[in-house]
């Protein structure tokens, strides 16, 4: 295991090397307080340029880089909108494409309104909007998806600053898990309407999303769905607070050199079709789907657990879509910056939303201490049963499961127990791996 997603600091982010050259071109003008949060942030709006690809996951399914997501989380003032001046410089080539499509909407509705009562009125005009403003409702958000769908299935990508505008997006707080649900999953979304005003349509939702909030507003707009799966499918990047430092963060310009460079590599992702297999990701993925059932082990927790599927899943895409900015090349960096996605996404649930796990209501600050917790880590070397059992206690855990978790344990090669002491110790692999 490469992190740990039970420690009250972040999984410090690799460094960027042969084949990332891209982590640090998007980096170079972000404060370096802000670059770990903001880099899995930028990836669903880069994804975004991708239209006929896709990959083989282990799972022996083909898959499109849409249905990326990302919630940054932090306090407030600390620097959120560096996401947005950096997701306005990978979109500026939508925007422009927009423009053209809002002048059509706009010559549609002047030519509207000069006919008179009785004559017939133009037809609305095919447009799809590559990156639509923040203020979308539900009827919006599907008939948008209708043009992309017919203008060459592209992706469309929101970047909203709160949270709570998925609410409207959606059709109301209710609609907002099956939407990001079928989002994810790249579903049929459609509606039914019984006049001619409505929008009648059952597009494939090809659609990329970031949004940005501080952590108590988080906590209250997931409580209710935690185990739905809307919930696992968000990947989140969180930043604490840290240390009060007077000292006004710097960040740099998105001037025409660095806009150059990366349209060069934006170029890249738009020219990228057909299907693809790179083994060295699904490799990956299969060790960190070995890790993350470790780790649960670890925290004898289920939720964590199923958590974690997603997070490979989502840190998967991430990976693909380094290795279209790479030239369509594999290099061991990719796979590091692959690894350090899925446990910092990992890392963000259990710190920001650790207690939520098993129906708590604690503050953000005590999240951690009553979520999932690497429970062999709070006991000695050398321990006994009883030893275990005070410890389930302690984090809410029943004794009936302690022989089952120390069996677990065994069999990962955690421990070793000694019939002649009755103890079991930890072994060298372990301490090794977790010192």
């Amino acid at each position: 295991m490469n992190y740990d997603v039970f420690s009250r600091t972040a999984p410090a982010m690799p460094k960027p090397g042969k084949g990332t050259e891209i982590v640090k071109l998007l980096l170079s003008q972000v404060s370096k307080g802000m670059q770990e949060p903001v880099l899995p942030m930028t990836i669903p709006a880069l994804a975004a340029h991708v239209t006929g690809a896709e990959f083989k996951y282990p799972d022996n399914k083909y898959y499109e880089l849409c249905g990326q997501m990302g919630h940054l989380i932090g306090p407030s003032g600390i620097g959120k909108d560096e996401l947005h001046d950096l997701v306005e410089a990978i979109q500026r080539s939508f925007r422009e494409h927009d423009e053209e499509e809002y002048k059509k909407l706009e010559n549609w509705s002047k030519q509207k309104s000069t006919k008179g009562a009785n004559k017939d009125k133009p037809d609305r005009p095919e447009v799809a909007i590559w990156f639509p403003p923040i203020d979308v409702t539900s009827a919006a958000f599907l008939q948008n998806a209708l043009g992309l769908e017919k203008l060459g299935g592209r992706t469309q990508y929101l970047n909203l600053p709160e949270v709570e505008m998925v609410e409207k997006m959606c059709g109301g707080r209710k609609n907002v898990s099956v939407m990001v649900r079928n989002i994810f999953d790249r579903k049929r979304v459609g509606a039914l309407r019984a006049t001619a005003e409505g929008i009648t349509g059952n597009p494939l939702i090809r659609a990329n999303l970031t949004f940005s909030s501080v952590p108590e507003v988080a906590r209250l707009f997931y409580k209710r769905d935690m185990t739905n799966g809307f919930f696992a499918r968000i990947p989140f990047a969180y930043k604490a607070r840290g240390e009060r430092k007077g000292m006004i963060p710097r960040k740099g310009e998105y001037d025409e050199e660095f806009l150059q460079k990366l349209d060069e590599y934006l170029m890249r992702l738009d020219n990228c079709k057909g299907r693809f297999v790179v083994k060295p990701m699904n490799k990956i993925a299969d060790q960190l789907a070995d890790e993350m059932a470790r780790l649960a082990d670890l925290a004898d927790d289920d939720m964590l657990f199923e958590l974690s599927h997603r997070c490979i899943v989502s840190a998967w895409k991430k990976a693909a879509t380094l290795w279209i900015l790479n030239d369509q090349t594999w290099t061991h960096s990719i796979g590091e910056f692959m690894v350090w996605f899925c446990y910092y996404d990992l890392w963000s649930k259990v710190k920001v939303f650790g207690d939520l796990f098993k129906g708590g209501d604690a503050s953000e600050e005590d999240s951690q201490k009553r979520g999932p917790r690497n429970m062999l880590d709070s006991l000695p070397d050398n321990f006994n049963e009883a030893q275990l059992e005070a410890i389930r206690l302690e984090f809410g855990k029943g004794k009936e499961g302690t022989k089952h978790q120390l069996s677990a344990w065994k069999n990962r090669g955690f421990i070793t127990y000694s019939a002649q002491t009755g103890l079991y110790s930890k072994t060298e692999k372990y301490l090794k791996g977790n010192s």
